[in-house]
């Protein structure tokens, strides 16, 4: 896994995303950005899962 953050002004949310034949979970919370980067897609969709249980979201976005 390989993480970066950024700032963000977009609100709580969590996003995934394949490209370029790895997998990215991108989780946007108080104006911070953090993207993690996966090799498997179980593995991103399994921290994406973590990460909307822990921030107590309804959902994720596939995109």
């Amino acid at each position: 896994m390989h993480r970066t953050q950024h700032k963000s002004k977009v609100g709580t949310q969590i996003e995934v995303v394949e490209g370029c034949g790895e997998w990215f979970v991108r989780v946007i919370c108080d104006g911070q950005e953090t993207t993690c980067q996966f090799e498997l897609e179980s593995f991103a969709l399994a921290y994406a899962e973590g990460q909307r249980l822990r921030l107590k979201l309804a959902g994720i976005k596939r995109l």
